[in-house]
């Protein structure tokens, strides 16, 4: 089926990005209810009539009322959407399945989103993208980071503010004034390659119009937008039961699949099949870190806290400070690394409490005083950061962590857009190396950006996938 309505969920044959949103060139049925979304020039695409299914509540309430009856999604004091609880993978019999692999993002596909088009971007253990100023890099990495939001249950209008700035620009509205753009990924895990596929409504107004998840040819979650007046897609699941597909509503602003959970009992292998395999997406897309070192913002004492790294890592002393207190291997670890990008003969990293309650890091160095770290670089700040990140998990880091989960079946995935910002070619090397050497066991993956220099560095590094954006 496609996305904007059709059949129920059916094994297929194949599943192709273009088919996420159906030919531009095709005919709109009279009276149809499914919404137009073109990402392309040419007129609106087409779309079967709504099939008869469950009355859609008119009202626009609260997430959980909009995630139909009985589901309960309380809001977390970032108003994001409750992640129901991960149960620990449920894998389904099957002759691929991998009860010992950790959730893992394989593939990021760009169908049609800002300026890529039919893009579809194979992920390794590190991988870097580059390419000339405006070839999509920072684009590329957002629709990860995207991915991953949704799948943590934050809401549409959070992940994408600037909606409309993401519709590819040749992209023409239908008769309704309808444009939108197409992203998607596969996570690899205990139940083998699982895809997710997204269609978003950006113009006139910001909603999900369609989200497929397959698993092994067969369609387990198919959404549709039966009236564009109201404020749900139509929801078809697989069950494999007495019957063997489930129709309800849910909401347009939220994940599909993370709310799976709430909604699939659980009773039939069809409906374990389902939970299983949302539940590996959700896992594998909340494992994400964005990590953007802001030196500006790191030089400063910090009162000490719970010591987990944001994002601009400008509680970088703070939690230097839990990790001297808590994990002195890594904090050693970290220090030994810091010697390689850092001036002088680094002895070690240490913090000072200051009268006032604040904290303050500082680099050791052989025969002369502690030098505080704002008087460090840019770069050398911005390599102790990402350094820090690299040698750290998830849970010395501020992101939606799946506590439900053991360690052993969580990963980290590290974006870093612009990943040698700043920095000088020792220090770009050294940084490579130590990705690659933490990615080997598995637990810690790295998607980046990166110029001309070090990508021809990475070229010639064993374990780096290299994506010349601009070939």
């Amino acid at each position: 089926m496609d996305l904007t309505g059709g059949s129920a969920p059916a094994r297929t044959s194949k599943n192709r990005p273009s088919d996420l949103v159906p030919d531009p060139d095709a005919v709109t049925p009279s009276g149809s209810g499914s919404p137009s979304l073109p990402v392309s020039g040419g007129a609106g695409p087409s779309s079967a009539a709504p099939s008869p299914g469950p009355r859609v509540p008119e009202a626009r309430t609260s997430a959980a009322s909009r995630s139909g009856a009985g589901a309960s999604l309380p809001r977390t004091s970032r108003s994001r959407a409750s992640v129901p609880e991960a149960r620990g993978p449920v894998v389904p019999e099957a002759p691929d399945a991998r009860p010992d692999a950790r959730p893992t993002v394989t593939e990021l596909r760009l169908s049609a989103f800002a300026g890529h088009r039919s893009a579809a971007h194979a992920l390794g253990p590190v991988t870097l993208f580059t390419g000339p100023s405006g070839s999509g890099k920072t684009t590329t990495l957002r629709a990860y980071e995207a991915l991953a939001r949704l799948g943590a249950g934050d809401p549409l209008d959070e992940v994408f503010p600037d909606a409309a700035d993401l519709v590819p620009e040749r992209a023409r509205p239908d008769a309704q004034g309808r444009r939108g753009f197409r992203i998607g990924c596969t996570v690899d895990g205990p139940c083998g390659p699982v895809r997710l596929d997204l269609a978003v409504q950006a113009e006139p107004r910001l909603r999900i119009v369609g989200e497929r998840l397959t698993a092994r040819d067969r369609t387990l979650l198919a959404t549709a937008l039966r009236d564009p007046g109201r404020s749900t897609v139509q929801a078809e699941w697989h069950t494999a039961g007495a019957t063997p597909v489930t129709r309800a509503p849910l909401p347009d602003d939220l994940l599909g699949t993370a709310l799976l959970p709430l909604r699939v009992a659980g009773r039939t292998p069809g409906q374990l099949e389902v939970l299983a395999a949302a539940e590996q997406v959700v896992v594998g897309l909340r494992s994400a870190f964005a990590c953007d070192p802001r030196p500006e913002r790191m030089r400063a004492p910090v009162p000490p806290g719970e010591g987990r790294l944001r994002r601009d890592c400008a509680n970088l002393a703070e939690v230097l400070h839990r990790t001297h207190n808590d994990c002195p291997r890594r904090h050693h670890r970290l220090a030994t690394v810091a010697g390689a990008g850092c001036a002088g003969t680094v002895t070690g990293l240490g913090v000072r409490e200051l009268r006032e309650g604040t904290v303050r890091a500082v680099l050791e160095r052989a025969g002369r005083t502690a030098t505080p770290l704002g008087r460090l670089g840019d770069g050398e700040l911005r390599y102790l950061a990402l350094a820090l990140t690299l040698l750290t998990g998830p849970g010395v880091l501020e992101m939606d962590r799946v506590a439900e989960v053991p360690d052993a079946m969580q990963g980290l995935t590290l974006l870093a857009d612009g990943l040698d910002r700043g920095l000088d070619r020792r220090q770009s090397a050294e940084l490579l190396r130590l990705a690659v050497e933490i990615a080997g066991d598995g637990h810690i993956r790295v998607a980046g950006s990166v110029g001309d220099r070090t990508a021809a560095e990475a070229r010639r590094t064993p374990g780096v996938t290299v994506v010349d954006l601009g070939a």
